[in-house]
């Protein structure tokens, strides 16, 4: 299935959020899903929904990481 994620035309098998954030997470190293938020077509989907939430052709994901800074 096609989606874009973080702006970028990706071609993958995740049939859901959750499954999505593992394929990304093992390509840049992230390690938890602590202070990361995610959002399917503008729209923020809770943690706890993300093995809940069915991802379709085209859909655009955000995945962003809170960081520190001033």
């Amino acid at each position: 299935m096609r989606l874009i994620v973080n702006g970028e035309p990706r071609d993958c098998a995740a049939a859901d959020l959750e499954s999505l954030f593992h394929v990304e997470a093992e390509k840049t190293g992230l390690e938890s899903p602590q202070g990361i938020a995610i959002a399917v077509n503008g729209r923020i989907v809770r943690k706890r929904d993300w093995a809940a939430t069915a991802l379709a052709e085209d859909d655009r994901v955000e995945i962003v990481r809170a960081m520190q800074g001033g």
